[in-house]
């Protein structure tokens, strides 16, 4: 089945952004979309991959070893 393609709106509420942050992603071409007509589409797998690409990980901390002598 092919992705389902969302609307700037659509693909903002799913970010939980506004849609000057997707039009801006879009126009500096940090994001992939499709043109249809003068409507820009995003496809659900690449906002998928750019949140992929974006997260990071927690640093383990490492607990300090007070009261031992060094």
């Amino acid at each position: 089945m092919a992705d389902r393609l969302l609307d700037v709106a659509e693909a903002a509420d799913r970010l939980g952004v506004g849609e000057r942050f997707i039009r801006r992603l879009v126009s500096e071409r940090r994001i992939r979309y499709v043109k249809v007509g003068k409507y820009v589409r995003i496809a659900d797998s690449v906002l998928d991959a750019y949140v992929g690409e974006r997260t990071v990980e927690p640093v383990q901390a490492r607990r300090a070893r007070y009261g031992r002598a060094a």
